[in-house]
């Protein structure tokens, strides 16, 4: 009992180090921004969440109607819809679209107006994933529990998470192509979530919904194909390779999730999307949708769900289920 407790105790120490480690690289720059001080805050924001959508949220609606929140849905959406189409033009006009080679991008920690530029469009690119935290909580407050699945909750909880990390270390740089992406991404599909939400009289707009598909699928090629030239560079000087090699992970493993749903929905046909009679406050119809970030739902009983990601996050897929990207 004593080695397993000494055990324990240095597994504590160590990691205790690594933390200490890892803040004391974090950019000072961003610590007077909000959540950026240390990662206890975002952490218990993350926390609540996960507690109110699994746990607090559901009891609560127990015995009560759905709300039905038409209209702030549709408000919602389409803030969510500038807020990312800003977040591209900010990414652009601190890089992307003026210095940058779109090959082997440093993170540029100096206080140049570019850099403290593309500082304050990371840090508002992570505050937007905890604005989409409101995804779900809307899935809560309109009783539509089978679209909260684990692959829901554990994307947009560990996306902000993870992003902390990226935007306290590594603000800019090549690391950064992949959120500029999401939010072009996003700005599309909150679009359709926006319309969709607004009522029947907008569903001739609606006719592009089969290729958000394809639109989450193109972004992780882009994401992948582009940190791949890092593998093959003879030198680069991008500060933290360890952002290269999870967002090649991450982009491939969503490819390869929403290859399988493509394949499964518009090859087999086995979720092909039926004609819509009636559009859903949440991009939702008769039979199945895409919502909420190249989410496909099934309406009825076996209802399912990605900053997204994302996005959503942005994106996954789980037993047919979309989830955002």
């Amino acid at each position: 009992r004593g080695k397993l407790v000494k055990m324990l105790q240095d597994i504590g120490d160590r990691a205790m180090g690594v933390y200490e480690y890892l803040l004391k690289g974090t950019d000072p720059r961003l610590w007077s921004y909000p959540l950026m001080g240390s990662p206890v805050n975002m952490s218990a924001i993350l926390l609540t969440y996960i507690f109110f959508v699994l746990v607090a949220g559901p009891r609560f609606m127990a015995n009560r109607k759905p709300f039905q929140l038409k209209e702030a849905m549709i408000t919602y959406n389409f803030s969510m819809v500038a807020l990312n189409a800003f977040i591209v033009y900010e990414f652009l006009m601190s890089g992307w679209a003026t210095t940058y080679t779109w090959r082997c991008d440093a993170v540029d920690y100096s206080d140049s107006p570019q850099g403290l530029r593309m500082v304050r469009v990371a840090w508002l690119f992570l505050f937007s994933k905890f604005i989409e935290l409101l995804d779900t909580v809307f899935f809560v407050l309109r009783k539509k529990h089978g679209q909260i699945t684990f692959l829901h909750v554990f994307h947009h909880s560990f996306m902000p998470w993870t992003w902390w990390w990226g935007v306290s270390l590594a603000p800019g740089g090549i690391g950064s192509f992949h959120a500029m992406v999401n939010c072009i991404v996003h700005v599309i599909m909150y679009s359709y979530y926006g319309l969709s939400a607004a009522g029947p009289r907008f569903q001739k707009f609606l006719w592009w919904k089969k290729y958000m598909t394809a639109i989450q699928l193109v972004q992780f090629v882009m994401v992948s194909l582009h940190v791949t030239q890092y593998y093959f560079m003879d030198s680069c000087d991008y500060q933290v390779p360890l952002f290269i090699h999870l967002i090649w992970m991450y982009g491939t493993f969503f490819f390869v999730l929403f290859s399988n749903f493509w394949y499964q929905a518009y090859v087999k046909g086995k979720r092909l999307p039926k004609q819509d009679s009636k559009p859903g406050l949440n991009g939702k119809a008769n039979g199945t949708t895409m919502v909420a970030n190249g989410k496909h739902h099934k309406k009825g009983n076996s209802n399912g769900t990605s900053n997204g990601s994302s996005h959503n996050e942005n994106g996954s897929a789980h037993a047919g289920k979309m989830k955002k990207s």
